[in-house]
C-alpha cells in the first residue's frame, strides 16, 4: 500500500506548522518540520562564523546535519529566518536535504510542512495543501511571537524582514516557493487555528476520497 503523504507548504508565518502538527495527530502520521532543517544547517553556518551566502560552507553544515541539531532551541526568530532562507537557495544544500526528507516518509508516511515539498520533494504525494495569508496578516503573526520573547519587537522591521525573505524564497533558481499544480489552496488571513484545520481536515478528506 501506498503510505499516505500530506504536503503541506507555504510561506513564514501562515499557520502551516500548526496545522500541519494538527494533521498528524488527526492521521496518526510521522511529522516533520523540514523548515528546521534548513533552520539547523543555518545556525551551524553561523556557529562556524561562515556567511550563510557562501554556497561552499553552507553545503558543508549539510552535509554534517545530525539530528540532534534539530532540537536546539535557537531555531527560530529573524536571524534563523534568514539564514535558514539564504541557505536554502543553494542547490548542494537542497540535494544534501531531500535524501532525508524522503527517507523520513517513504516506510510508514508523514505529514511534512516546508516550501517545496508538494512540487519537489514528493511531487505524487497523497495531498497537498498550500497554506497562505495576507503578507500583513502573517506579520503581524510572527511580530506577536517574537514580542513574546523580546518587548523591543518592531513590527515594520519584522515586516520588512518576512517581504525580503517571500521574495528570496519565491525567486530563487533551487526549488523556488510556490503552490503545485494540484495543490489545495487555504488562506488563513481570517481564519484562527481550530477554523483552519477544520477546513483542512475537509480538504484532505475530499481528496483522499477522490479516485
Amino acid at each position: 500500500m501506498t503510505p499516505l503523504i500530506i504536503a503541506v507548504d507555504g510561506p513564514a508565518a501562515a499557520g502551516k506548522g500548526t496545522l500541519a502538527r494538527r494533521l498528524a495527530g488527526h492521521f496518526g502520521l510521522p511529522y516533520l518540520d523540514t523548515g528546521l532543517l534548513y533552520r539547523a544547517v543555518g545556525r551551524r553556518v553561523l556557529d562556524g562564523g561562515g556567511d550563510p551566502r557562501d554556497a561552499g560552507v553552507a553545503e558543508a553544515a549539510a552535509r554534517g546535519l545530525r539530528a540532534e541539531d534539530l532540537d536546539r532551541s535557537d531555531l527560530r526568530g529573524p536571524p534563523a529566518d534568514d539564514a535558514a532562507s539564504n541557505v536554502a537557495a543553494h542547490p548542494g544544500v537542497r540535494r544534501a536535504l531531500v535524501e532525508f526528507q524522503r527517507g523520513f516518509a517513504a516506510a510508514h508516511g508523514a505529514v511534512l510542512d516546508g516550501r517545496d515539498i508538494g512540487t519537489v520533494i514528493f511531487p505524487d504525494a497523497t495531498a497537498k495543501l498550500y497554506v497562505t495569508a495576507s503578507p500583513e496578516a502573517r506579520a503581524r503573526r510572527r511580530w506577536l511571537e517574537v514580542r513574546a520573547r523580546d518587548p523591543r519587537a518592531d513590527l515594520a522591521e519584522i515586516t520588512a524582514e518576512m517581504a525580503a525573505r517571500d521574495a528570496r524564497d519565491a525567486g530563487r533558481g533551487a526549488a523556488p516557493m510556490k503552490p503545485a499544480f494540484d495543490a489545495l489552496e487555504l488562506d488563513t488571513t481570517e481564519m484562527d487555528a481550530d477554523t483552519a484545520f477544520e477546513v483542512a481536515i475537509a480538504m484532505v478528506a475530499e481528496k483522499l476520497a477522490t479516485p
